[in-house]
C-alpha cells in the first residue's frame, strides 16, 4: 500500500531529472504535499510561496507562459476553495498548462476534520471550461497520470489522497486522458468507480460472485473528459449502474455519469458518496465506514440497483 501523494513526491522527482522545464510551486505544505523531495534535488526550481494559494496560482500561470511546466500543490480544500477565482481566472480562461496538484482529498484527511475534507472538490473543478480533472486510484496510476499531464496542453485538476491505498494498477501501466479503465469483466451489474473506492468496489465484485452475482468494474481516473463510451457500453451491457466515489454524489463522478447516461441510455443507477453533509473529526478508516463508502455498502447498493434493473 502506498498513498497517492506519496507516488506524486517520487514521480516529481523523476521527472526533475528528466526535464529541466519541470517546476514546481507550494503553498507552505510540501512536507505534506512530497513536494519536498523535489525541493531537496532541484532547490532552484522549487518556489515555497507561502500560505498563499492564490498567488502560487498565478506565479504558475506566469511559468507556464513563460514555457515552463508547473506543477502547484496544497491541499484540496485551498486550492478548489480559496484559490478557486485564480485557477478560473489565470488558468482555466487562458487555457495554461499548469498543472493543479491537490492532496488531502475526501474524508481520509481524518482527524483533521470536515474544515479541511474536501467533498466538492471534483464538482467545482468540472464545472470549468478548459479544465481537465484526475482521480487516481493508487500509486501506480498516479505516477502514471503525473507524467501524461506534464505533456498535456491545457490546465490539469489532479487530486489525491492522505491515506495509504491498495495497489491496483501495474507498476507499468498507462494513463491515457480522458480513458477509463475495464478492470473487472461482468454481466449484472456495473462498479463505476474513482479513487480509492475502485479498490472497493473489487472487493465487492469478490463478494457479489459468491451470490452468483457477476460485476462489472469500470474504473474512472479522468473524469473530465469522461470516457462516455465506456459508461454507456456498461449501461448497456449489464442495464445497472452504481457509482462510487468518496465525494460529495452531487456533481462529482456520480453526477457525471448520469449526465451521460441521461443523453445517451439510461438505465438505473445508485450513487455511493457523501449524501450532501459535510465530513468530521475521526480516523480515515471509521470516516469511510460512517459515511458508507465500504465493499459492504457497495454490494448493498448492487442489490438495490438491480431490483430496479
Amino acid at each position: 500500500m502506498i498513498a497517492t501523494r506519496d507516488a506524486y513526491g517520487q514521480t516529481l522527482l523523476e521527472l526533475g531529472h528528466e526535464n529541466p522545464d519541470v517546476v514546481v510551486l507550494d503553498a507552505d505544505l510540501s512536507g505534506s504535499t512530497k513536494t519536498g523531495i523535489f525541493a531537496k534535488a532541484f532547490p532552484e526550481r522549487f518556489f515555497n510561496m507561502g500560505i498563499a494559494e492564490s498567488n502560487m496560482v498565478c506565479v504558475a500561470a506566469g511559468l507556464a507562459a513563460g514555457g515552463k511546466v508547473p506543477f502547484a500543490s496544497t491541499f484540496a480544500v485551498f486550492a478548489a476553495g480559496r484559490a478557486f477565482e485564480q485557477i478560473r481566472q489565470a488558468l482555466a480562461y487562458p487555457k495554461l498548462s499548469v498543472n493543479i496538484v491537490a492532496t488531502h482529498g475526501g474524508v481520509t484527511v481524518g482527524e483533521d476534520g470536515g474544515s479541511h475534507q474536501a467533498i466538492e472538490d471534483l464538482a467545482i473543478m468540472r464545472a470549468l471550461p478548459n479544465m481537465t480533472v484526475i482521480c487516481p486510484a493508487d500509486g501506480p496510476e498516479t505516477s502514471a497520470a503525473i507524467r501524461a499531464v506534464a505533456a498535456h496542453d491545457g490546465p490539469v485538476y489532479i487530486r489525491l489522497g492522505r491515506a495509504r491505498v491498495p495497489v491496483v494498477f501495474a507498476a507499468d501501466c498507462e494513463f491515457v486522458i480522458g480513458k477509463g479503465v475495464l478492470l473487472r469483466p461482468g454481466t449484472d451489474v456495473t462498479f463505476i468507480t474513482t479513487g480509492l473506492m475502485t479498490a472497493e468496489a473489487l472487493d465487492a465484485a469478490e463478494i457479489l460472485k459468491t451470490a452468483d452475482i457477476s460485476a462489472r468494474v469500470v474504473h474512472i481516473g479522468c473524469l473530465k473528459p469522461l470516457d462516455v463510451d465506456l459508461v454507456l457500453q456498461a449501461a448497456r451491457e449489464t442495464g445497472a449502474i452504481v457509482t462510487a466515489e468518496e465525494h460529495s454524489v452531487i456533481g462529482g463522478l456520480g453526477g457525471a455519469v448520469c449526465e451521460a447516461l441521461a443523453e445517451g441510455h439510461p438505465a438505473p443507477v445508485e450513487r455511493v458518496g457523501l449524501r450532501d453533509v459535510f465530513g468530521q473529526s475521526g480516523t480515515g478508516e471509521d470516516l469511510l465506514a460512517y459515511y458508507g463508502l465500504t465493499a459492504a455498502n457497495l454490494v448493498e447498493a448492487a442489490e438495490r440497483v438491480l431490483r430496479r434493473k
